[in-house]
């Protein structure tokens, strides 16, 4: 696997360089917005991958909190198997929202359900806790990004920075509260740190739904999606947009890959500290 790294690296740097000729270049000018549109082929792709991450880190502190318990554990993963065909059915029952998809529903039931069993198979208790950090911190940069991209995007089109709409206020929220998740993990020294965190994470991502269907049942200024169903897109545009995301999604697994090393490299180091530290604790006694 480290030998995939720099090959992963490399392939990574290339398809960020071809993706931002194509966002750059290749992509065709907006009729009405002009140049200035091609900041959202990298405003949105940040935003879908910061949204993953905070659900990874989401999934990943529910189980770090459930699965210390057998009982507690089957329940959560009962859970999951729930959450998931219920939004797999949903469409069928009730009617959606104009311009959300009823297969994007339904493939979201079985992608959350997924994630959670895919982690679960991957990643023993306690290395859940640190793919909660690694996923919290990647998405935090993401998310600025959209923050940072989104107001230059909006100055020469709606004549305004900010406004605090349903979707810009809640996104903000959202980014607050996963800087407070990792400044609890940083300057807190307590034994509950890694639960505590957890517990907030998962308060936390309850922001998420807010963020995504805010468009859809409150007026906002910001744009009703073009994807799922909500519009019209040119298929180039769409092809630059997905080839950043998956850009984006690449640059963001090896920076978790390497961050995830990093930091489990770092507890082990830690944990023979405190070890050498108890067996000498006897002798200076002594």
């Amino acid at each position: 696997m480290k030998r995939a790294f720099p090959i992963l690296g490399v392939l990574t740097a290339i398809l960020l360089s071809y993706a931002l000729y194509q966002a750059l270049v290749v992509a065709p000018t907006d009729a009405m917005q002009g140049e200035v549109y091609r900041i959202i082929y990298y405003h949105v792709p940040s935003a879908w991958t910061a949204m993953l991450m905070f659900f990874i880190n989401f999934i990943a502190s529910i189980q770090y909190l459930t699965r210390s318990d057998p009982k507690t554990d089957r329940i959560a993963s009962i859970g999951a198997i729930m959450v998931g065909l219920v939004l797999f059915v949903i469409p069928f029952f009730v009617k959606l929202p104009e311009g959300m998809r009823a297969s994007a529903v339904g493939t979201t039931g079985l992608l959350i359900a997924g994630i959670y069993f895919l982690i679960r198979k991957l990643f023993s208790h306690a290395d859940t806790d640190i793919l909660a950090v690694v996923s919290a911190e990647v998405g935090v940069v993401f998310c600025t990004i959209v923050l940072v991209t989104g107001p230059i995007w909006a100055r020469p089109v709606w004549g305004i920075w900010w406004t605090w709409d349903t979707r810009l206020t809640s996104t903000l929220i959202l980014w607050l509260i996963y800087v407070s998740y990792l400044m609890l993990r940083r300057f807190s020294s307590s034994g509950q740190t890694a639960s505590l965190a957890a517990a907030l994470a998962v308060f936390g991502a309850l922001d998420m739904p807010l963020v995504y269907f805010s468009i859809w049942f409150f007026r906002t200024q910001h744009p009703q999606p073009v994807l799922g169903g909500g519009g019209q897109i040119d298929p180039r545009m769409l092809h630059v947009w997905l080839l950043n995301f998956f850009a984006f999604l690449c640059f963001a697994f090896l920076v978790c890959w390497s961050r995830y090393r990093l930091e489990k490299l770092q507890r082990e180091v830690n944990e023979a500290h405190a070890f050498e530290s108890l067996k000498d604790a006897p002798r200076s006694a002594r």
